[in-house]
């Protein structure tokens, strides 16, 4: 994409309601576009689920284009869904992967003009006597800012998130246009309330907008990971606004490892294993040790420290525990990890996960979830792309025989979804091998305590 120049905007995302607007209600018109080419295409012979399967992949790759483009809301939310990158055939996945990466690239730098113009705004005139140095070169992209280095008043590096002019109302057009083509999504959330499951992302991520909540969540991290062996939290310094300051992390982001192939042994293989550890850790601890779920994992927020420990950035997308959902686990837990079909299916039906009055082919979803089961009680589970472009597509299958697809998703649960649904996506870009029973006895022992003891112990 062309640089911008300060008359078209000083280098930010397109704001334009219109212009917005029209990029998404691109999306079902092409849809309706590709139905309609459907039909001639089955005419002359070609099988219904292969034009299907077309349809879906083209529609999910011009959605995804459009979510880089306009940053923001959109683009955190095709954040969330990069995971259905597994999901796609290998002859597909390259380009589609790059769609995927245009959601951290596409929005060109602002002009440093336009940023000294929000520091002014946001810190005052005088902003210039809080930092040493202020660079205004090789900006980091963030989906409703950007980031520079700088040296603190106090002599430290540190990094300044700055939002983009515009950005806020940006999110809440997207929101509204989210709203009109939300049964697209259904393709890509299959079984769920899209419409309620939507607006409960598009809430959650209008809450990134508010930089003194990223403060706080941030600090609490930092809390509760400071000086810890294996993770480091930037320390907050100062909020301003539309401004964030946090220390500088001089680190490798995680992107440079996963980009360095695919080793079967040797340090590689082993760096692999470790840093996907370490970001299991992190994610499942975070509701124990900082009370809230880290809800972001993405290879740009994680850091390789120097040391060796995992540095971790970017935290407005933070959340509780929904309320019930731990007691909910456990009601889950022995019925799914003791594959018991009937005790399953009146855990699902007490806790939401199906409409009252639908039938269940109880014994198709035991079947379906017995491999997810399988990864964690086995002592060690490697979470390669080929395992999870397996699993994920028969979860996200389409055809209406899919059984899955007769369940649904509480939407006040999307917090711990995005939470999973990142988590696996980097995992698997890592193609790490993890024991995830003994990480999940680890943190919820009371989830696991009834685990059938016939089952290999972990390790």
């Amino acid at each position: 994409m062309p640089k911008r120049t300060p008359a078209d905007g000083g280098g930010v995302p397109p704001a334009g309601k219109l212009v917005r607007s029209a990029k998404l209600a691109g999306v079902p018109v092409a849809f309706a576009g590709r139905r309609m080419a459907g039909v001639g295409k089955r005419a002359l012979g070609r099988s219904v689920d292969e034009v299907d399967r077309e349809i879906r992949l083209r529609t999910a790759q011009h959605m995804f284009e459009v979510l880089g483009e306009l940053k923001g809301c959109i683009a955190k939310l095709g954040q969330l869904l990069a995971v259905y990158e597994f999901v796609l055939p290998d002859e597909v996945a390259a380009p589609y992967r790059q769609a995927l990466g245009r959601l951290q690239d596409s929005a060109p730098a602002m002009l440093p003009s336009t940023v000294h113009g929000v520091l002014a705004t946001q810190i005052g005139a005088d902003w210039r006597s809080r930092f040493l140095e202020f660079d205004d070169r090789r900006p980091a992209a963030a989906s409703v800012g950007q980031v520079h280095r700088a040296i603190w008043h106090d002599g430290r590096p540190v990094a300044v998130k700055v939002m983009y002019p515009g950005a806020r109302q940006a999110v809440y057009d997207d929101l509204q246009a989210l709203r009109r083509i939300g049964p697209l999504f259904s393709a890509l959330l299959p079984g769920a309330d899209t419409a309620a499951v939507i607006e409960a992302l598009c809430s959650y991520i209008r809450e990134e907008l508010d930089y003194a909540r990223e403060a706080d969540n941030q600090r609490a991290f930092a809390a509760a990971y400071a000086a810890d062996p294996d993770f480091v939290v930037p320390e907050v310094l100062a909020q301003y606004g539309d401004v964030l300051i946090t220390e500088w992390l001089e680190g490798v982001s995680l992107s440079r490892l996963i980009t360095q192939g695919s080793a079967a042994d040797g340090p590689l293989r082993a760096e692999r294993d470790r840093i996907g550890l370490l970001i299991l850790r992190f994610l499942l601890s975070g509701p124990a040790r900082a009370g809230l779920l880290y809800g972001d994992p993405h290879p740009g927020n994680f850091r390789i420290m120097p040391d060796g420990r995992l540095g971790v950035v970017d935290f407005g997308a933070c959340a509780a525990w929904p309320p019930g959902y731990l007691e909910m686990a456990k009601d889950f837990a022995p019925p799914l990890l003791n594959c018991a079909p009937a005790e399953l299916e009146a855990a699902i039906r007490r806790n939401g996960y199906i409409a009252p009055d639908r039938e269940l082919d109880i014994d198709t979803v035991v079947r379906r979830l017995t491999p997810l089961r399988d990864a964690v009680v086995a002592p060690t589970i490697a979470l390669t792309p080929d395992w999870l472009r397996t699993h994920l597509r028969a979860a996200t299958d389409l055809r209406v025989t899919n059984v899955l697809r007769q369940l649904t998703m509480p939407s006040q649960h999307t917090p711990v979804a995005r939470t999973a649904l990142g988590g696996l996506g980097v995992l698997g870009q890592l193609r790490a091998e993890l024991p995830l029973r003994a990480e999940f006895t680890r943190w919820f022992p009371e989830i696991v305590a009834d685990l059938d003891p016939a089952l290999p112990p972990s390790e």
